[in-house]
């Protein structure tokens, strides 16, 4: 780990330690967002506060869950506050994206791994797009990655953080596979997808990596063009025209589930009590729709079967940055 990695692991752990250690039992259950309000992340504990409470007088579990956004880190306050205070915090819930498995993967949260804490449920997974603007002269993704190959350093693509982000990352991967250097890419950094799409349609970039459910919002409304997703198959609604990457020759998928972990103390009959509401909370008849609602597609994985894919989602992302020189 490089020095700016520890000072960072460092920063973060102690600010976990200035934390309130109010017990849970005090405030209810409690939804801890690692990242400001807004977002897919602070969506998630929405959506399983309303999601829970549909399924309430079956599970008993409370659905009133205490929203607490606790940024910093990229992750690494939250992860280091639970490790470090609240172990056993049978009431406490965090949420993660596939992001957070990449950092994870990077050794960003300094020398921890999946094994650390317990996985408790994956409500949904957004995915990966490239987009231009509507009037750009990039019709495919192969008029992109054309021009890139001839000019790689004039095109300028907007991504949500910096080398080793998720934005970075699903660009990279396709651009290998098509024989460019993904070093000579010129990549703008932004704090998030909002940022990189106003930044795309004012003309500040000419492309940009970002999330699916991002660009549903102003496709819809003709402002830009999503040259692919990066899912297994093509996606309903607004993205429904949208080949993959997959169909375009590029051997990428990009899933980013977002989901629950909790500490790794806490007892096993909690933990299990948390996995069956969640299991009853997404096969109620009306969850697809709320979810839907709250931008993201299906995915519903708990207990062991999340923890079995999460360990290998890291080990993936691992693999894939090392090819592309960020090695941990």
């Amino acid at each position: 780990m490089n020095n700016q990695s520890a000072g960072k692991i460092l920063l973060a752990a102690c600010l976990a330690v200035l934390l309130p250690a109010m017990p849970a039992a005090a405030r209810g259950p409690e939804c801890i967002v690692p990242a400001k309000p807004g977002g897919g992340m602070d969506l998630t504990c929405k959506l399983a506060r309303k999601g829970l409470s549909a399924v309430y007088e079956a599970t008993r579990v409370d659905p009133a869950l205490h929203i607490n956004y606790l940024p910093g880190g990229i992750g690494a306050v939250a992860w280091n506050s639970i490790l470090t205070q609240r172990r056993a915090d049978a009431d406490t819930l965090i949420v993660f994206s596939g992001g957070s498995l990449l950092n994870l993967a990077q050794g960003k949260y300094g020398n921890a791994s999946a094994a650390d804490v317990r996985w408790v449920a994956g409500l949904g997974t957004d995915y990966g797009m490239i987009a231009v603007r509507s009037d750009s002269p990039y019709k495919t993704l192969a008029d992109l990655l054309d021009a890139l190959r001839r000019h790689p350093g004039r095109i300028s693509i907007g991504a949500g953080g910096t080398i080793g982000s998720q934005d970075w990352l699903k660009v990279s991967i396709i651009a290998r596979q098509a024989r460019i250097n993904p070093r000579k890419l010129r990549f703008v950094a932004f704090e998030g997808g909002g940022e990189s799409i106003t930044a795309l349609l004012a003309g500040h970039v000419e492309a940009v990596s970002g999330d699916a459910s991002e660009a549903a919002l102003y496709a819809a409304n003709g402002g830009i063009r999503v040259l692919a997703v990066m899912s297994h198959q093509r996606l309903p609604g607004v993205l429904a025209g949208v080949p993959t990457a997959r169909e375009q020759g590029f051997d990428v998928t990009w899933p980013i589930v977002r989901g629950f972990y909790m500490g790794p103390g806490v007892p096993d009959s909690e933990y299990r009590k948390w996995v069956n509401a969640f299991d009853k909370m997404m096969a109620e008849p009306g969850f697809d729709a709320l979810r839907a609602a709250h931008g993201l597609y299906p995915f519903a994985l708990t207990g062991d079967a999340l923890t079995a894919y999460v360990r290998k989602t890291v080990d993936e992302y691992g693999r894939q940055a090392k090819e592309l020189g960020l090695s941990r």
